[in-house]
């Protein structure tokens, strides 16, 4: 009973549209959907090839790309920790620097 239901509002459907338009653009539209249906057929073959490349081309650096990260945390590790060490002796030498230029200017005759 439904499908029949649907049979029929189908084809009130086609035949609404075939009163509408002409039967050479119908044909015409045919032909545009399966041009670009074959277009797009055509890219996703291209996009599939591409993924697989893709997923390949991964697989072969995947392992470089890990232990050349776990390198460069270890650099930025070492670096953090020296320029922490730089920090504490530029403060240090300043301190230092601050304390002797005091020293001297107390020692400095009054007529400069």
């Amino acid at each position: 009973m439904e499908e029949q239901q649907i049979q029929a509002a189908a084809s009130e459907a086609t035949e609404q549209i075939q009163s509408i338009l002409d039967p050479s653009s119908i044909d015409e539209l045919k032909r545009l959907q399966l041009l670009i249906l074959g277009r797009l057929g055509d890219s996703n073959a291209v996009l599939s090839h591409y993924n697989e490349f893709s997923e390949r081309s991964f697989a072969a650096v995947a392992p470089d790309f890990a232990k050349n990260t776990k390198l460069l945390k270890s650099m930025k590790a070492d670096l953090d920790h020296i320029f922490k060490h730089i920090r504490a002796s530029f403060l240090t030498l300043s301190r230092i620097t601050t304390e002797k230029s005091v020293c001297t200017e107390n020692n400095l005759p009054k007529s400069l």
